[in-house]
C-alpha cells in the first residue's frame, strides 16, 4: 500500500501541469483546424481528477494482481499438503488391511486431477472387488470403477510408474468379463505398461512380479486358447517358463520375501521346469511367510498341498 500512498499524495499536490513542462506546440486541433497553438494540460490528459482516480486505481490493481498471486500461489501450496495428508493416510490404511476404511476416504476424491490419488483409488477399488464378501455383481462393478480410475491417472500423468502398473493390472480384470478374443488383444496392452512401469522405477520389485505372470500365464496357456488366439491375431502373445522364473527372481532381488505369491510362483514355476529340488526351497518359503491377508493364507494352504504332491 506504500506505493498507492505516495501516488494520492504526488496527485494531491499537482493539479496542473507541472511547471516547464512542455506539451506539442503544433498539431492537429480538435476542430479539424491545422495550425500552431499551445495546449492546455488538461486538454491532454482531460480532467486531472478523473486522471489522478484513474492512476491511483492502476496502481491499486497492480498491487491487488499482486496480492492476488501471492494468495494463489498459499492455497496452490495448501492443496499440495492436503494431498500429502490424504495419501499418507492412505498409503497407512493400505499398510494396515483397512480395505474399506481407505476406499471411503479415497473415493470423496473421486473427482480428482492428482494422479496419486487416483490410481490409489483404482487400487482401492480393486481390493473391494477382490473381497470374499464382495457379490458378483458388485465385484463386476468395482473392477470397471478401479480401471477408470487408473486410466485417469494415466491420463494425468503419464511418467507415473504406478499408474501405469495399475492400468495394466485393471485392464486385465475387466477381461474376466469380456471374453477370450478381448483378453488376448489385451495382453499386449498389459505388457506393455508393465514393461513401461518397470522403465520409469526398476526398484518396483511388483511390477516386476507382475511382468512374471503375464510370461508365466501365456507359457501355460491351454491348447484350446492358443488355437483361438492363432486364428484371431498373427503373432499372438506368448512366452516361456524360464522368461517367467527370471522374472520371479528380479523381483526377488529387488526386494526379498517381498510377497508371499512371488515365493509361490517361484516353487510352481520349478516344478513346471520338473526341478523339485528348487521347487520344494521356494514353496517351504511360501508355506512358512507370516499370513498378514486372506491371501496370504490361501497362498500358505496352496503351497502346503505342492508340498505333500512332492
Amino acid at each position: 500500500m506504500a506505493l498507492g500512498w505516495r501516488l494520492w499524495r504526488f496527485l494531491s499536490l499537482r493539479h496542473g501541469p507541472t511547471p516547464g513542462t512542455r506539451f506539442p506546440t503544433s498539431t492537429w486541433g480538435s476542430l479539424g483546424q491545422c495550425g500552431a497553438r499551445r495546449f492546455r494540460g488538461s486538454e491532454v490528459i482531460g480532467n486531472p481528477g478523473t486522471f489522478k482516480r484513474g492512476l491511483l486505481f492502476s496502481a491499486l490493481s497492480y498491487l491487488g494482481f499482486g496480492t492476488y498471486q501471492v494468495i494463489s500461489q498459499a492455497a496452490v501450496v495448501h492443496a499440495r499438503a492436503k494431498v500429502g495428508e490424504i495419501l499418507e493416510k492412505a498409503d497407512y490404511l493400505y499398510e494396515s488391511g483397512e480395505t474399506e476404511k481407505l476406499y471411503q476416504l479415497l473415493i470423496q476424491y473421486k473427482e480428482s486431477e492428482d494422479a496419486e490419488l487416483l490410481w490409489r483409488l483404482a487400487r482401492a477399488s480393486r481390493d473391494m472387488a477382490q473381497r470374499s464378501s464382495t457379490s458378483e455383481e458388485e465385484k463386476k462393478l468395482f473392477v470397471y470403477e478401479a480401471l477408470e480410475y487408473a486410466k485417469r491417472a494415466l491420463e494425468k500423468n503419464e511418467s507415473s510408474f504406478a499408474a501405469h502398473k495399475w492400468y495394466a493390472i485393471c485392464i486385465s480384470d475387466v477381461g474376466d468379463y469380456e471374453g477370450i478374443k478381448v483378453k488376448i488383444a489385451n495382453a499386449y496392452i498389459i505388457k506393455e505398461h508393465f514393461e513401461k512401469a518397470i522403465e520409469l522405477n526398476p526398484k518396483d520389485a511388483t511390477s516386476i512380479h507382475l511382468m512374471g505372470i503375464w510370461c508365466y500365464t501365456f507359457a501355460e496357456m491351454p491348447w484350446y486358447q492358443r488355437r483361438i488366439a492363432k486364428m484371431l491375431f498373427a503373432t499372438p502373445p506368448s512366452s516361456t517358463y524360464e522368461e517367467a522364473l527370471g522374472y520371479f527372481h528380479r523381483a526377488e532381488q529387488v526386494d526379498p520375501n517381498f510377497y508371499s505369491k512371488n515365493l509361490l510362483l517361484l516353487g510352481k514355476t520349478y516344478l513346471k521346469l520338473n526341478n523339485k529340488k528348487l521347487a520344494a526351497l521356494w514353496l517351504t518359503k511360501a508355506r512358512d511367510y507370516p499370513a498378514h491377508t486372506e491371501e496370504d493364507k490361501q497362498i500358505q494352504t496352496e503351497a502346503a498341498q505342492l508340498l505333500t504332491g512332492l
